[in-house]
């Protein structure tokens, strides 16, 4: 059955959901609607690993080709400690420029016969007429926002402040390095994208940000100061900020946000205007394409619009829960950090990768370590550490429902 449907916010959801919808039918009437001019995009380059891959390529081989092909992979992570450097051999991970992903599906959208308007607002007051509207329009998102009661979007705002930067320093692993200054620890995630770029998101706490006097600082001042911190990681090469055209930095807090419902009538959301999980797992866009996936297998299948939406959000809410609770935990590790940065580099690397865990916050860390190395070796450890995880992780989850209300 032919339908018409407006995709609102041409991200990687919405372009990912025309391209899907099309080649299920072609005689689907599918517009993406962006307010922003083409090529312009915020951000430097995604993550994504393996997994993510072999879904794409078996819902569409073309732009999963496409996108593969543009992108840079790693195999090492490493971490910097003071002058301490530990590198760990890791799953492949994938890094590929935004703007590149966003011309990929563009392309193999319009391919398909997807109309793209640029420079086109879309909000409650002018909604494109459509058997379905998907708001794909961010975390800011307008439409949901004009429909807050119903939505019950709530919002949980991380105590650190980051900023999102770009260098011309290519990193040839996922890179985390940690400075201590005399207000606190300031560290950066690096990774590359491209042959000439990498991504590199500086945080740290409250007290350091204001002791360092970055949060008072120009864009110029501020990034002059972090090059400095981070010269050695960053073998002298500058960093890149996003001009607001004020001169002010774009430091941030990150904000977690969830909805009691995902769809009202016609309307649906998708990607970060549905959910959002911290940066420090690297699954945003992951997840915004898995929400394009399963929202077009539940169209796809179920006749009745109603019926698909519902389907669509208890499957990808039932799927969110185990990430939400990595992100949640990731998070607290970092605001927490003065708790393992102390730990030998070996213990502290190790622990910065079970930083998911929903144990760790409640086991001394180094004991931690000891019972995760054992684990490792003894299946009976394993199946206990398997089975407590989880309870401890939904107990605490509990424990947060019951204390906003």
């Amino acid at each position: 059955m032919r339908v018409k449907v407006a995709c609102v916010g041409g991200g990687p959801a919405g372009l990912y959901l025309s391209i899907l919808l099309k080649r299920q039918d072609p005689s689907h009437d599918i517009t993406v609607h962006e307010r922003n001019p083409e090529g312009s995009t915020y951000g430097w380059g995604v993550t994504y690993w393996r997994g993510l891959l072999d879904k794409l390529h078996a819902h569409d081989a073309e732009s999963s080709r496409a996108i593969e092909e543009a992108s840079v992979t790693w195999n090492e992570g490493e971490a910097r400690v003071r002058d301490l450097v530990t590198r760990r051999g890791s799953d492949p991970g994938f890094g590929i420029g935004r703007h590149r992903l966003l011309e990929i599906l563009a392309e193999r959208a319009r391919s398909l016969g997807v109309r793209l308007e640029f420079e086109h607002e879309i909000t409650d007051g002018n909604l494109p007429e459509a058997d379905l509207v998907v708001a794909g329009d961010g975390v800011h998102s307008a439409l949901r926002t004009g429909h807050a009661d119903h939505f019950g979007a709530e919002v949980r705002e991380g105590r650190n402040r980051y900023i999102w930067l770009g260098t011309s320093k290519v990193f040839d692993s996922f890179t985390f390095a940690f400075v201590e200054t005399d207000h606190g620890w300031i560290w950066c995630y690096g990774y590359p994208f491209s042959p000439e770029g990498s991504t590199c998101v500086v945080e740290c706490a409250p007290e350091a940000w204001s002791g360092l006097g970055l949060g008072s600082a120009n864009e110029a001042d501020g990034l002059a100061l972090l090059e400095k911190l981070f010269a050695e990681v960053l073998d002298g090469r500058p960093l890149i900020g996003r001009s607001t055209g004020s001169g002010s930095a774009q430091w941030l807090s990150f904000r977690t946000l969830t909805n009691r419902t995902w769809h009202r009538g016609n309307l649906v959301l998708l990607g970060d205007a549905a959910h959002t999980t911290h940066y420090s797992i690297g699954a945003g866009t992951t997840l915004a394409l898995e929400d394009a996936i399963a929202l077009a297998d539940a169209l796809h299948h179920r006749t009745e619009l109603p019926q698909a939406l519902i389907h669509y959000e208890r499957q990808r809410k039932s799927e969110l829960l185990s990430i939400q609770s990595a992100a949640r935990y990731s998070a607290q590790w970092y605001e927490n950090l003065p708790r393992y940065i102390g730990l030998p580099p070996e213990q502290m690397f190790a622990l910065l990768g079970q930083r998911h865990s929903p144990l760790l916050p409640y086991v001394p860390p180094q004991l931690y370590y000891r019972l995760d190395k054992a684990a490792g070796q003894l299946e009976a450890l394993r199946r206990i550490k398997r089975w407590l995880g989880p309870k401890v992780a939904r107990s605490v989850h509990a424990r947060e429902l019951a204390s906003r209300k």
